[in-house]
C-alpha cells in the first residue's frame, strides 16, 4: 500500500530558475513533482509551500513554521519530505531534530546543487530517493537524504559548495545508502515507543564566535548586551587566548547567568578542553560546557531549543543529554 507523504516545499536551488541577478526560487511543489513522475509509484503526495526562500534567508521563525506544518498534518500523513536549499539545510535538520522529537514517522530533508528544471541535475534523483526512503519500513525521525546518503539530522554538515556529494555525516556513520532507489541500512535505529513530542519555541539569542589570532575581547561589549548563550569556535581541542583580558570577560559573561559552549573549528573528532592549559583553566571560570563531537549546527540549534524552557541550573544536564545521537 502506498504511503501518504506530505511534500513541504521551502525553496532553495532545487526550486530555482535564473533571474538577472542569479538563481532564485520560483518553482511550485506541483512543478517539482512533475519532474519526477516515479514518485507516484511509491507515495500518494500532498503539497504545501509555507514559503519560497533561498536558504540563506532561513531564520528560526521558519524552522518553527515547518515544525508547525508537520504537527498540524501529523495524523494525516505517514511521513514528510522537506525540500530545502543546501546552504542552511544542516541547521534546519538539526533544529527540526529538537523541535520534533521521538517521531515514529520520518521527516526527510533534501535539495540539490542544481535546479530540477535542468537536464544535468542531481535534483531528480535526490527527490526520488527522499520519497523512497520516507516510504520505507523502519524510517523515522529527522534525516537528510542527499546524493544517495541518509544522514542523521543532528550529524549533517555541508562540506562542498558545488559537488553533488555536498553533505557529510560528521563523527557518526551514515544511517543508510540508497541503492537502486531503495535504502540499504547500515544502522537500524530503535523506533520510539512514545511520541512525537513537539516544541513550539526557540530563542535566537545565541552567538557563534569564531576565534582568529589577534581577535580583541572587545566583542564582549556586544555579547554582554545582546546574547543569552555563546558558542566559541576555538582552535584545535579548545581553549582561549591568554593575551588581553579574554578570561576576565568570559568570567563576567558567565556570572550574568549566561551559557558558554566551547567547540572546535576542526571539522572532525571534536573538542576536549582539558588537553591543554589554555582549555583546562577555563573550568575555574564558571560553568563552561563543551560540544565534544557535536556539529556546530547542532550545538547552536540545541541551545536555541533549550533556552526558552530550561532553568539556568538545568542547561548543563540537558545540553549533555543526547537527542538523536547529537552528542556521544
Amino acid at each position: 500500500m502506498k504511503k501518504n507523504i506530505l511534500l513541504i516545499a521551502t525553496g532553495g536551488t532545487i526550486a530555482s530558475k535564473p533571474t538577472k541577478s542569479g538563481l532564485a526560487p520560483s518553482i511550485t511543489p506541483a512543478e517539482l513533482l512533475s519532474y519526477v513522475p516515479e514518485i507516484a509509484e511509491v507515495a500518494c503526495v500532498g503539497e504545501v509551500q509555507p514559503f519560497n526562500l533561498d536558504s540563506t534567508n532561513m531564520q528560526p521563525a521558519h524552522w518553527l513554521e515547518i515544525a508547525r506544518v508537520i504537527e498540524e498534518a501529523y495524523e494525516k500523513y505517514d511521513g514528510f519530505v522537506v525540500t530545502h536549499g543546501t546552504d542552511t539545510m544542516a541547521y534546519t535538520a538539526a533544529a527540526l531534530s529538537y523541535l520534533v522529537q521521538n517521531s515514529p514517522k520520518p521527516i526527510v530533508l533534501t535539495g540539490s546543487q542544481k535546479s530540477v528544471y535542468l537536464r544535468d541535475t542531481d535534483a531528480r534523483r535526490n527527490l526520488a530517493d527522499a520519497f523512497s526512503y520516507c516510504a520505507s519500513e523502519g524510517a523515522h525521525g529527522v534525516h537528510i537524504v542527499f546524493d544517495g546518503k541518509v544522514i542523521l539530522g543532528t550529524r549533517a554538515k555541508k562540506t562542498r559548495t558545488r559537488s553533488y556529494n555536498a553533505f557529510s555525516s560528521i563523527d557518526y556513520p551514515e544511517i543508510a545508502v540508497m541503492r537502486d532507489g531503495k535504502p540499504f541500512f547500515y544502522i537500524h535505529e530503535e523506533m520510539p515507543d512514545c511520541g512525537p513530542h513537539f516544541y513550539r519555541e526557540l530563542d535566537d539569542g545565541v552567538f557563534v564566535l569564531k576565534l582568529i589570532p589577534g581577535l580583541s575581547s572587545d566583542i564582549f561589549d556586544y555579547l554582554d548586551a545582546h546574547c543569552r548563550a555563546l558558542v566559541v569556535e576555538s582552535f584545535g581541542t579548545g581553549g582561549l587566548p591568554a593575551y588581553g583580558d579574554w578570561e576576565d570577560r568570559l568570567a563576567c559573561f558567565l556570572q550574568m547567568g549566561k551559557t558558554v559552549v566551547f567547540t572546535t573549528q576542526v571539522e572532525r573528532e571534536g573538542s576536549f578542553l582539558d588537553t591543554y592549559e589554555v582549555g583546562g583553566k577555563l573550568r575555574g571560570l564558571g560553568r563552561v560546557l563543551e560540544a565534544r563531537s557535536m556539529t556546530l549546527e547542532a550545538t547552536a540549534c540545541k541551545l536555541m531549543w533549550l533556552l526558552p524552557f530550561a532553568a539556568e541550573d538545568e542547561i548543563e544536564d540537558l545540553f549533555y543529554k543526547p537527542v538523536m545521537n547529537d552528542i556521544l
